[in-house]
C-alpha cells in the first residue's frame, strides 16, 4: 500500500481546516486537492513571517505564527524553534465541546466489531470514543463519573491519552492549536491560551508552564470488547455538529512500520523502527525522584500475549490480544489491519477481609484474547476484567499507559527501557 509523503500528510491535516469552513459540500478529496494548489513543496520551511509578526522571543526562535495568540511566549519550558506547524491553525481541526453519547445498542449499527475505540472508566460510568471520530477532532472535553476529562488522540503519534483537566482549583477546557513538536499534537487551553504537549500532558508555552495534567488510566480497544466489557457503557456519537467522513482514515497508509515518521525533526533512536506500536508504562521511582518508563514493543508482546514485570520496584502485568484494527492503515478503518491491543495492570485484587491476593497470569489456551491466573483459573480479558471463574466480576487496577509509535515514545521518554525482548 502506498503510504503519505510528509507533505501530503501536511496537506491532510490542513485539509480538515477546509472541511470546517468550506461546508457540507466539500469532501476530504476535494480540500486536499484545494490545498495542494499553491503549496510550498518542502514541509520543513516554516510559514513566511506576516509583516509586524515578531517571531523571535529572547534567545529562541518560534517559527510558527503567534498572530491571534495571547500566549504568553516569555515563559516556555522546551524551546520554542522545537515547535513546527501541522498544517491547520487555531482550532482547525475543531475539538468537540458538546459532545452527544448514545447507547451500546445504537452504536453497534456504525461501528463494527474490530473497529478502534479508547476505553474510559470513571467512577464506575465508561464510555467509548471511537477513533474513527477522534482522528478528525483530537481532543474532546468532556465529564464523566462528575470528573471534569479531556480525551485526545494524535494520529501522528497513535497517542491517545486521557487527562483529568482539573488543577490547582481550576477546570480548563483544550483545543487544538494547529502545532506539532516532535510530531505531536499541541493542544492549548482556552482559560491562559497556554500551549501544552499531549504526550506529556505537561504546558510547554505561555502562564501555566511547567504545570502538568493529571493522565487518567484508557486503552485502546476493540469495539467488541467495549461492548463485552461494558455493555451499559455510552459511545462518542457521531452527530457532533461537524460534516466529517467518520469511518474514513484521512491517514492512509501513515503507520507502515518499515517508513520513517513525518513531520518529526529529533533524532531516531535505532533500537526499534520508528513506527513500531509499544505499551508504555510509566511509574514513579521508589525514592519518588522522578519516573521509570518501560517499553514493550507489539511486536514481543503478539508473541507472548503475557509479561510479568517489575518497574520501579512495582509488580505489573501486560496482556496483548487480537482484534483490534489500526485507525491509520486503510481508507476504511474497519477493514484495516488488526494490530491488536495492549494493555498494564497491577497484578493483584483486594479481598473482601482486606488481603491482597497476588496473581499471575498466562494465555487462555481455550480463548484467543483471553488471560488465565495460576491462583484460580479466573478467566480475564484484555480490559482487566474477570469474565468467569471464582473471580467472576473482579477487576484489576489498571496502570496509565499509551500505546504510541515507538518514535514518539523515544522522543519524549529518551531513557525509556525496552523490556520483554
Amino acid at each position: 500500500m502506498a503510504s503519505l509523503s510528509e507533505g501530503a500528510v501536511r496537506r491532510r491535516r490542513a485539509a480538515l481546516t477546509l472541511l470546517t469552513s468550506a461546508g457540507a459540500g466539500v469532501t476530504l478529496a476535494t480540500a486536499a486537492g484545494l490545498l495542494t494548489r499553491g503549496r510550498r513543496s518542502s514541509a520543513s520551511r516554516a510559514p513566511a513571517a506576516a509583516e509586524g509578526d515578531d517571531r523571535s522571543v529572547g534567545d529562541d526562535r518560534l517559527r510558527v505564527s503567534k498572530l491571534g495568540w495571547k500566549t504568553d511566549f516569555s515563559k516556555h519550558t522546551v524551546p520554542l524553534s522545537e515547535i513546527m506547524s501541522g498544517g491547520p491553525g487555531k482550532d482547525g481541526i475543531p475539538p468537540l465541546d458538546t459532545p452527544a453519547y448514545e447507547s451500546v445498542e445504537q452504536a453497534a449499527r456504525w461501528l463494527r466489531d474490530a473497529e478502534p475505540v479508547i476505553a474510559l472508566e470513571v467512577e464506575d460510568e465508561a464510555r467509548a470514543y471511537p477513533l474513527q471520530i477522534l482522528i478528525w477532532h483530537e481532543v474532546a472535553n468532556d465529564t464523566l463519573g462528575g470528573v471534569p476529562v479531556t480525551v485526545t488522540f494524535c494520529p501522528l503519534c497513535n497517542t491517545a491519552i486521557v487527562f483529568d483537566r482539573r488543577l490547582d482549583g481550576a477546570v480548563y477546557d483544550f483545543g487544538v492549536s494547529g502545532n506539532l513538536r516532535h510530531s505531536d499534537l499541541v493542544m492549548w487551553d482556552r482559560q491562559t491560551e497556554s500551549w501544552w504537549q499531549q504526550a506529556t500532558g505537561e504546558a510547554i508555552v505561555g502562564t501555566l508552564a511547567g504545570k502538568r495534567l493529571t493522565m487518567l488510566p484508557a486503552s485502546i480497544v476493540s469495539w467488541r470488547e467495549f461492548r463485552t466489557t461494558w455493555s451499559t457503557g455510552r459511545v462518542l456519537s457521531r452527530e457532533t455538529g461537524h460534516n466529517r467522513p467518520y469511518g474514513n482514515n484521512p491517514y492512509v497508509g501513515y503507520d507502515d512500520v518499515n517508513k520513517p515518521p513525518f513531520l518529526f525533526r529529533g533524532p531516531i533512536d535505532g533500537r526499534l523502527p520508528p513506527m513500531e506500536r509499544v505499551l508504555v508504562v510509566e511509574l514513579p521511582t521508589e525514592s519518588g525522584a522522578g519516573t521509570a518508563v518501560a517499553v514493550y514493543p507489539f511486536s514481543t508482546l503478539g508473541k507472548q500475549r503475557v509479561v510479568h514485570d517489575t518497574v520501579a520496584g512495582r509488580p505489573l502485568v501486560t496482556f496483548w490480544a487480537p482484534g483490534t484494527t489500526s485507525a491509520l492503515d486503510r481508507a476504511d478503518i474497519a477493514s484495516s489491519r488488526d494490530v491488536g491491543a495492549a494493555a498494564a495492570f497491577v497484578p493483584s485484587i483486594g479481598g473482601i477481609d482486606g488481603d491482597v491476593q497476588h496473581l499471575t497470569f498466562r494465555p487462555d489456551p481455550r480463548s484467543s484474547g483471553r488471560f488465565r491466573d495460576d491462583q484460580t483459573g479466573t478467566t480475564w480479558t484484555i480490559a482487566g476484567l474477570a469474565v468467569a471463574g471464582p473471580l467472576e466480576g473482579r477487576q484489576l487496577p489498571p496502570l496509565v499507559h499509551g500505546n504510541p509509535f515507538w518514535f514518539a515514545a523515544a522522543a519524549f521518554h529518551p531513557n525509556a527501557e525496552i523490556r520483554g525482548v
